[in-house]
């Protein structure tokens, strides 16, 4: 009898992609070019965010723009709130973290090509 071989479950290899992307986001962000002072301006907060909106990502089946941007939205209304967060820093990590919807979206096409 043949083994019948299990197929990888799609979906979960586009949420490790785009885990992946973000933590290499968060890599460049602290180790790049401008990274010492980056590393002086992040607040824990950041990490925890970022972390909330990976944890986002990976709960979706389908990985759209508008759904990876409300749950940016989502949690950046949630630190808004936060005692240890300032409005103007809020406001920027949402627009950075925005702008890694293009690299998320290459990502996802490359696991998608596979």
């Amino acid at each position: 009898m043949k083994k019948t071989e299990k197929k990888p479950n799609v979906m979960k290899k586009i949420a490790l992609g785009a885990g992946l992307v973000t933590l290499a986001a968060a890599g460049y962000l602290l180790f790049g070019p401008n990274g010492k002072s980056n590393r002086k301006a992040i607040k824990g907060w950041t990490l925890k965010a970022k972390g909330e909106i990976l944890e986002g990502l990976e709960k979706l089946q389908d990985v759209t723009e508008d759904k990876y941007n409300a749950i940016v939205t989502a949690v950046a209304k949630k630190y808004a709130k936060a005692k240890n967060a300032l409005p103007e820093e809020v406001a920027k990590f949402e627009k950075e973290a925005r702008k890694h919807w293009k690299a998320i979206e290459e990502d996802l096409g490359k696991k998608k090509a596979k």
